[in-house]
């Protein structure tokens, strides 16, 4: 009989934030104003860990998404993103199916760690949350994987690590380089701001295991 596998040494990730998954969101907009403008592109990348118990990001997410019937375009903002809406090899699909592609495979996740819920990660977390929150209520999605209000936002972050709070000017002090071509993507700013996630996450110090599974024993779930 062979002897079992020894635990990992490090927590699991259901213990390291309270039993939530982080998983880093970036949208691409058709304005800043979330209850106005339409929301064209989103996608979502889970965060993992490695066999050192390192955070690494997980598989990326994404899809193009119509403009929702009610919501407006500033013209400004796809000057920025370089969104051709309506493009054939876009591959635009409604509001719905675009959620179900990225709520889909991070509920899979948040179950394989045996999370609670997703809690989103972005840089200017709750610009990302607050177009995620409005499309979810247009189509009245009752299966959003995600916290309602609560995240974790790499600007802060970045701040305190590298005194950076512009995400390729904390891409670059962290050594992940940035280019400049790819920017506004949301595949790209996604995977940037999970990479710079990791980075630092990884230099501060994680507490034992032991604490962590004591403390998530004791906590009161369902609070903020």
């Amino acid at each position: 009989m062979t002897d079992p596998m020894p635990a990992p040494a490090f927590a699991p990730m259901a213990q390291r934030f309270r039993g939530f998954l982080p998983v880093v969101v970036d949208v691409e907009t058709g304005g800043f104003d979330c209850n106005r403008h339409a929301l064209l592109e989103i996608a979502a990348v889970p965060i993992e860990l490695d066999g050192d118990g390192r955070f690494v990001p997980g598989e990326v997410a994404h899809a193009h998404i119509a403009p929702a019937p009610g919501t407006s375009i500033d013209p400004k903002s796809l000057e920025v993103t370089g969104i051709r809406i309506g493009h054939p090899l876009r591959g635009e699909v409604d509001e719905r199916t675009g959620l179900d592609a990225v709520f889909t495979p991070v509920r899979a996740a948040v179950k394989r760690h045996g999370c609670q819920r997703a809690i989103l990660v972005g840089h200017n977390a709750h610009f990302d949350l607050g177009f995620l929150n409005a499309a979810v209520a247009r189509v009245q999605h009752k299966r959003n994987p995600f916290h309602p209000f609560s995240v974790f936002d790499t600007v802060t972050m970045a701040g305190l690590a590298y005194g950076q709070t512009v995400l390729a000017r904390a891409a670059i002090a962290a050594g992940l380089g940035w280019d400049p071509q790819e920017a506004h993507s949301a595949v790209y700013d996604t995977l940037q701001t999970a990479r710079l996630f990791c980075t630092i996450a990884n230099a501060w110090p994680a507490p034992p295991a032991s604490a962590l599974a004591s403390a998530a024993t004791e906590a009161v779930r369902g609070d903020a």
